[in-house]
């Protein structure tokens, strides 16, 4: 499983802390280990259809892979290699560390409950086919028919009857000597018909009841086993978890239910960096640096790039590395540093609104963790604005043009714009990659990734629409200048447009979500054209990148 460098590496500066995660550069050492895990991944058969160079998927999927440079007691300098949940329908192959816990082991508890469970699932789906669940079922149509018709023809005959002993009602002589006789002979008539249809009815009911109970007796038995077999999962499940154990540096020792809060997502512990981290610990080597990256063909809902380098995911391994990282020298993490407040850019400025020139990596409104931000600098500047005061937010890493309203009057009138899609904005930005065209529209729907939040996926079943067109200033080659006109409002909308493969398959430079890390995400907010909602009349504002 340790693979020693050679003499690549010799060179090389060790970092002085481990690699943060969920937010870094990748370290020379990690780099070059995940060029020699290429090379092994290009030139040998794991049983896996990566789908490399194809557009038809075909049941290709790209998968995500990890390597840990690591030190052993005689200072060795080396790697590990791991990837991610299963490959080629194996946890084990040669040269990568073993999964913290085997699922697919031939004797475990897991391959005999699964079978279990299995068979659970088989009875129940031969109940549900059987004849006699299937005879049940056209018996109830013909029984509700055969009712509903008998139910039918007798009201309707008690209706005539009833007419008809209202006509000979009023035909009698109320003076007569024989009213009373055949008044009480009809009311006789009226009484024995009532009762024939509540025998009727009953009747009806005691059939129904006694269907009822051949048929429940099927629907209960197949409740019962979905009953038994949930309960088997949800302790097989727990089992599990209880055996994916997790050690850190100190020798402490966690399972997936001690380090989260609520239900463990399913998976949790098969990432590629905890099965590096756990086979360092046990094995007395020490860590030095890490890398992930995707390695074929994207699945159709993420922005996944072959080759790209990518973070550990947040809603399976945070907890678990937070867990394994203590006693270590970790990187800090970006996204809780503290960043230097900024003098606000205003562009434009007049009694109803201000315009600003947001700069990168800077952000929009307070988030998570106090930091300095557009609406606590105007709330300083402007201590008399009212209302919500920004009238859209940019994300942290674009910069332009940022909107901002005086009064809640003028908010209102303005963010009303934005909601009927009255305001034309422009974004200018450089792309690592050359689109295939020129110019044309994105329709891709977005949703939220609910195990990797802000990232954003594409899905087509409870996605929002989002619409982009594009037009292609210039190309160098290897980049390209483009502007960008977002007709809706979806978050990271832009970012996945040109990243994912269905769209422009062309991330912008430096966006560490969807592309690859660099000195900014180059991606400026240039043209904003909207109602003034003072003087109704249109009004456009202009920024230069500085890129």
């Amino acid at each position: 499983m340790f693979i020693p460098f050679e003499n690549q590496t010799q060179s090389l500066k060790l970092p002085e802390r481990f690699t943060f995660p969920f937010y870094y550069d990748v370290h020379p050492l990690a780099q070059k280990a995940a060029e020699l895990l290429q090379i092994r991944l290009e030139n040998e058969d794991f049983g896996h259809d990566f789908g490399i160079g194809r557009l038809e998927r075909n049941g290709a999927i790209g998968k995500m892979f990890g390597v840990l440079v690591v030190q052993d007691q005689q200072g060795t300098l080396g790697y590990l290699s791991a990837f991610s949940g299963k490959l080629g329908n194996s946890n084990e192959h040669h040269g990568f560390v073993p999964p913290v816990f085997d699922l697919l082991e031939v004797n475990s508890f897991f391959r005999r409950e699964e079978l279990q469970i299995n068979e659970i699932t088989i009875r129940i789906a031969k109940l549900e086919a059987s004849k006699e669940l299937e005879a049940l079922e056209i018996e109830s149509g013909n029984l509700v028919v055969h009712w509903k018709n008998q139910l039918e023809e007798a009201l309707a005959n008690n209706r005539q009857s009833k007419a008809q002993r209202a006509l000979i009602r009023a035909s009698l002589d109320p003076f007569g000597s024989n009213y009373q006789a055949q008044c009480a002979k009809l009311d006789a008539q009226s009484m024995q018909e009532s009762r024939k249809l509540k025998e009727l009815k009953k009747r009806a009911q005691i059939e129904f009841d006694a269907f009822k109970m051949k048929h429940d007796k099927i629907r209960f038995e197949i409740e019962a086993l979905r009953k038994q077999r949930a309960l088997h999962s949800a302790d097989l499940q727990r089992r599990i978890f209880e055996r994916y154990t997790f050690l850190n540096i100190n020798g402490e020792q966690k399972n997936v239910l001690d380090l989260f809060a609520d239900s463990p997502p399913a998976g949790a512990g098969e990432c590629a960096a905890p099965k590096l981290l756990q086979f360092a610990f046990l094995n007395h080597l020490k860590p030095i640096c890490m890398a992930e990256f995707w390695w074929g063909m994207a699945p159709d809902s993420e922005v996944r790039i072959h080759g790209n380098f990518y973070p550990a995911c947040k809603s399976k391994c945070e907890p678990i590395l937070g867990h394994m990282l203590l006693g270590l020298q970790v990187d800090p993490n970006p996204i809780t540093a503290i960043y230097p407040q900024r003098k606000l850019d205003i562009i434009y400025e007049d009694d109803w609104l201000i315009a600003i020139n947001k700069p990168a990596e800077y952000l929009s409104v307070p988030g998570k963790h106090p930091q300095p931000n557009v609406l606590d600098d105007l709330k300083q500047k402007y201590p008399n604005l009212t209302g919500p005061v920004l009238v859209h937010r940019l994300d942290m890493s674009t910069s332009g043009i940022l909107l901002a309203a005086k009064t809640k009057e003028m908010h209102e009138r303005l963010q009303r714009q934005f909601v009927l899609r009255k305001v034309k904005k422009v974004y200018e930005a450089i792309l690592d990659g050359i689109p295939k065209s020129k110019n044309g529209e994105i329709k891709l729907p977005l949703r939220v990734d609910l195990e990797d939040r802000p990232r954003q996926l594409v899905c087509t079943s409870h996605g929002s629409f989002a619409l982009t067109t594009y037009e292609v200033l210039v190309d160098s080659g290897k980049y390209t200048r483009i502007l960008l006109f977002p007709h809706t409002g979806r978050t990271h909308q832009l970012r996945v447009h040109c990243a994912h493969h269905l769209g422009l398959n062309c991330p912008i430079k430096g966006d560490d979500l969807y592309g690859q890390k660099a000195d900014r995400l180059y991606l400026h907010a240039a043209k904003l054209g909207f109602y003034h909602p003072q003087t109704n009349v249109w009004t456009e504002l202009s920024s230069t990148p500085n890129f």
